[in-house]
Order: structure tokens, then sequence, then C-alpha cells
């Protein structure tokens, strides 16, 4: 999906955080993706027209990990907005959501994307990780954290 100029990509990531192990679900990117060849990423891509944020997040968990969640159980943990690329021209803006529950095994369903999904304990992350997961990985805990509201959906 291309983005007209001037206008900005939007896109949603998902930190799956199990708090009984304390690890994080993370994707290497494989040697097809489309940047990021062999950096550590969350689950999550670009924004379809017509659909809330949350469904998103919520799809892009399921099509990459085969992991299901509900919009309640998504909280937002960071917003990250960045200047234009060749594939932006207007820019980005991504929305990082956690989660604590879904249902479902995750697994690699995309391996022309990915050549490699697994769960790191949160205090001991694989590198490279990309660097917009790793400034969103940074305060995603922090119970403080701000919530989003869906207003007419």
């Amino acid at each position: 999906m291309s983005v007209p100029p001037g206008h900005t990509l939007l896109v949603a990531t998902v930190i799956a955080h199990d708090p009984d192990s304390d690890r994080l679900l993370l994707l290497r990117r494989g040697p097809r993706a489309s940047f990021g060849t062999g950096w550590w990423d969350l689950p999550g891509g670009k924004h379809e027209s017509g659909e809330p944020v949350t469904t998103t997040a919520q799809r892009e968990l399921a099509e990459e990990t085969g992991l299901m969640t509900a919009p309640e159980s998504l909280r937002l943990v960071h917003v990250l907005h960045a200047p234009p690329t060749t594939t932006a021209p207007g820019g980005y803006l991504t929305l990082t959501f956690l989660t604590h529950i879904w249902t479902g095994h995750a697994h690699n369903r995309e391996p022309d994307k990915h050549d490699h999904l697994d769960w790191f304990p949160r205090h001991a992350l694989p590198a490279p990780l990309l660097p917009s997961t790793a400034q969103a990985l940074r305060p995603p805990l922090h119970p403080d954290t701000p919530h989003l509201t869906l207003h007419g959906w």
C-alpha cells in the first residue's frame, strides 16, 4: 500500500507480554523483509482504511503470530512520529499497544517477512532491535501509561 504525498502512514505494533514469565514476543525480520533484515521487531503493520487502530493491532498480531486478542485488552503505551521516508513521504506514526491477554499459540505465520519468532525475558532482549522497537520497549510496563479511547467508531 502506498501513501499519497503529504499523508502520514499509520502503523500499529503490539507488545505481547506474558506476566507469568516476564517475557515479550519478538520477530526477527527475514531476508525478504521490506526493511531491517536481521533486526528484531514487534508484531505490527500498516493501518487499513476504515478500521480503528486497535483493529489494525489485532489483525497484525494475528496475521504475523497467530495470537488473538480483544480490543479492550490493548493499552496504548507508546507513540512514535517519524519524518518522511521513501515509503512514507508524509512520515509515519506508530502506535504501540501492550497486551497481557490473548488466545492461541505464537508461531511465525509470515515466514516470507520474518525468519524467527521467540519469547525473550523483558530485561534480556536480543540484538539488534530496530530503533523504533527499542524506543517502544523502554516505558511499556509503567503503571501510569495512558489508555486509548476510541470515539465515534
